[in-house]
């Protein structure tokens, strides 16, 4: 007999609250058999009714006799749960995509690479660019694009009244590793602490297969980062990804990780010991 346990039926007793809990009303098990089986779910009639009995059991579904069941408080906070669950490793999951299509191409310095894109007022644009060519001039500069509010040419939405301000992402260079053969795995993201202009350790650390938020962007609403005091006294807090290589791909990473710095595709990188 197969445990209520089982992931294979965890999986089809939420998608049945779902189901309950989108209808609005009482519903039958035929409908949800329907329903189920439009999203991948062949389960009928008699199925059902065998895991709408094990919902009842832990007062996540409520009987109404032939007009089927309601969804409880309880299975509505299970859905949100749940919910949760499926999104972590999805930033994961996104960002491996999007590195997979980065084709830039170092040689030819053209190709796809991965941007950050940072939505501002319009009135604040000329005091951004300020700031990033006083950046570009401290060796710490970046390739922008501005957006402007309507462009069609991208598939960001910039509110009315703003302007996108995109930069290239720092996971560029690992779809270029990628590329290179040398196979990379983005594990955290974090805050670096740099003492007299030297990278000296992370104060904080977020893995990005555990979190259902971008780490960037959670450091990012600490509003703790001090570049500007990087840039001007060599100590501060940056944002930085920590990624691991194969040890015997050290050296030809570092190599190609040089001519990334080369091509402008981000400023600064360094290579720990291995653990």
């Amino acid at each position: 007999m197969t445990s209520s346990d089982d992931p294979q039926i965890q999986r089809k007793l939420i998608e049945i609250l779902r189901v309950v809990d989108e209808h609005g009303g009482a519903v039958g098990a035929r409908i949800i058999s329907d329903a189920l089986k439009e999203r991948g779910y062949p389960l009928g009639e008699r199925g059902v009714r065998y895991h709408l009995r094990i919902l009842d059991e832990r007062g996540l579904t409520e009987g109404h006799g032939y007009a089927g069941r309601t969804i409880t408080e309880s299975g509505r906070r299970e859905i949100e749960e749940a919910l949760v669950h499926d999104r972590i490793g999805f930033i994961h999951a996104r960002l491996e995509e999007m590195i997979y299509q980065t084709d830039f191409n170092l040689e030819k310095e053209q190709g796809l690479v991965i941007a950050n894109i940072t939505t501002i007022k319009k009135e604040d644009l000329d005091d951004a660019l300020q700031i990033l060519r006083y950046l570009s001039e401290h060796e710490m500069s970046c390739r922008i694009r501005i957006i402007e509010e309507g462009a069609s040419d991208h598939t960001v939405v910039v509110p009315k009244g703003h302007v996108g301000i995109a930069t290239i992402c720092s996971a560029t260079c690992d779809g270029i590793l990628l590329k290179h053969g040398i196979p990379v795995n983005i594990n955290y993201g974090g805050m670096l602490r740099f003492d007299k202009n030297q990278a000296s350790h992370y104060t904080d650390l977020i893995a990005y297969a555990g979190t259902t938020i971008d780490p960037m962007k959670i450091f990012t609403s600490w509003k703790t980062t001090s570049v500007l005091d990087v840039v001007e006294t060599g100590d501060g807090l940056l944002l930085a990804n920590v990624r691991a290589v194969p040890d015997l791909a050290r050296d030809e990473a570092s190599n190609v990780l040089d001519r990334v710095v080369e091509a402008g595709i981000t400023d600064y990188v360094t290579i720990g010991d291995p653990h």
